[in-house]
């Protein structure tokens, strides 16, 4: 991916890995779009990074997709980079049924159908743009899944999947397909969970994460970890099955 003048879109680019990837493209001479459902955090980071620009909008809404769709390619022409950043995680018990799973927001809606829709909806118009690319946030829960968030884990492995398959089929259109997968990083997600664990803090920051992707966009690395991502990447299915083992011993 070249590293300046592009037009990017970051969904869920207000806060966390969002917005770090936002101040990343920004300061590397790239023109940023966000969007999130809450304006108050848009106007936040606007007022941070002078010359981003907000959008509000709830990606699991279908009405709202469509209506970022045409907004953004009405006034964005050059818009040639889609990050799907925008994610909800949740702790679900399912010892107790399907209530806690659905009284709570839809992480499949979210997490997973919301890059393939996004991702189909702006494909024509990527395909006619040079250094054309979509970029998907997936998790290292998706190669490791967390036992306390067995849905979440699930949308991180299906985007996985579709990353690899997308990015076959969209390499004769000259769209690129890179899939970021994070460790633990400090951010807002899953507050709640994060609580119950006595509120469960990383020392690893999303701009020292992104830091390390914006190296791996500019060489072409198409699937990007950092840490125990990384070896994630590259392991065995016998030393992702230890992983699982180890980081689920006490469920």
């Amino acid at each position: 991916m070249k590293s300046s003048g592009n037009t990017v879109l970051v969904t869920g680019g207000a806060t966390g890995i969002g917005y770090a990837m936002a101040e990343a493209f920004s300061k590397a001479g790239n023109e940023v779009i966000i969007c999130g459902r809450r304006e108050k955090r848009l106007l936040e980071a606007q007022a941070r990074l002078p010359g981003l620009h907000i959008r509000v909008c709830d990606v699991a809404r279908e009405a709202d997709r469509a209506s970022l769709v045409e907004w953004a390619t009405s006034n964005f022409k050059g818009l040639n980079v889609l990050v799907n950043n925008a994610g909800i995680q949740r702790d679900i018990d399912f010892t107790r049924g399907i209530a806690e799973f659905l009284a709570g927001e839809n992480e499949i809606e979210i997490n997973l159908a919301s890059p393939i829709v996004l991702s189909g909806l702006f494909i024509p118009h990527l395909a006619r743009k040079d250094g054309a690319a979509i970029v998907n946030v997936s998790s290292g829960l998706g190669f490791v899944p967390a036992a306390k968030m067995p849905v979440y884990s699930a949308t991180k492995a299906g985007l996985h999947a579709f990353s690899m398959a997308l990015r076959h089929q969209l390499k004769g259109l000259g769209i690129k397909v890179f899939e970021v997968v994070p460790p633990a990083v400090d951010s807002e997600l899953n507050p709640e969970g994060r609580a119950k664990r006595g509120g469960f803090k990383v020392d690893l920051q999303p701009g020292e994460f992104v830091a390390a992707v914006m190296k791996g966009f500019a060489e072409d690395l198409f699937e990007i970890g950092y840490g125990t991502t990384e070896r994630s990447l590259k392991a065995s299915r016998e030393d992702l099955d230890k992983s699982f083992q180890q980081m689920n011993s006490r469920w």
